[in-house]
């Protein structure tokens, strides 16, 4: 089974790909659910890392429903990642009603070839997950990240499993959400191919009067090592 690292940093992955992690889901603000990280980053991680390097392609935090001006940024976002040679893309786009809006995903795909595809947490958005998987087993997506419609993927496993048993070869199911050295087996016997983590800590937590407590987290090592132990020995 291989561990994705959500990195939410240029340090944390590096540190995910020292800890031996098999691929890092790049993306920045993981307290509002991720975005795509700057230009520098990209660059940066471009130079740096060796292992494989997918990145989140969201302009804005909230919903899933984008103008069309945000729709074009999400597509130069998706031709700076291909430049960089970058390995894939995660991103998706829903309806108002939180159905897959299926015309603008699929643009979204075609423009990313050949860089993978990943269809991110706007999957647990939808109010029918089983049509929705169809409809992303048509578009040809290589996997789809998700909690099983729960805030974690421990308490959405057994949708993950119907999903994954649908899904047969078709695509990856990709559980995501609170995994951990604890959890990590119920995945692994589960029979999932892929798991996702922050694997983080806070390293800092800044005080201000205008800004409140903002934590400052990294991917740790220590936690990614001890997840992948789990992993082998499971």
């Amino acid at each position: 089974m291989k561990l994705e690292i959500c990195a939410n940093s240029y340090q944390s992955a590096i540190n995910a790909q020292k800890a031996g992690a098999n691929r890092i889901e790049l993306c920045s603000e993981l307290s509002i659910g991720g975005i795509t990280p700057s230009l520098g980053v990209l660059e940066k991680i471009s130079q740096k890392i060796t292992i494989p390097v997918n990145v989140l392609i969201r302009p804005r935090s909230g919903n899933f429903c984008y103008t069309d001006e945000e729709f074009e940024i999400m597509k130069n976002d998706i031709k700076i990642c291909k430049n960089f040679g970058l390995n894939g893309i995660v991103s998706g786009v829903l309806n108002p009603d939180n159905s897959i809006d299926i015309k603008r995903t699929k643009e979204l795909i075609e423009l990313s070839k050949p860089m993978s595809f990943t269809f991110h947490r706007a999957f647990d958005c939808v109010t029918n997950p089983q049509k929705s998987l169809q409809q992303l087993i048509d578009l040809k997506v290589d996997r789809i990240l998700t909690s099983g419609l729960q805030e974690k993927a421990a308490n959405g496993i057994e949708l993950l499993k119907k999903l994954q048993k649908l899904a047969k070869d078709k695509l990856v199911i990709l559980p995501g959400s609170g995994i951990n050295a604890k959890n990590v087996h119920l995945f692994k016997e589960a029979g999932f191919k892929e798991i996702h983590s922050s694997a983080s800590k806070i390293i800092s937590i800044e005080k201000s009067i205008f800004f409140g407590n903002t934590p400052q987290t990294v991917s740790s090592i220590e936690t990614i090592q001890k997840i992948l132990k789990v992993i082998k020995d499971a």
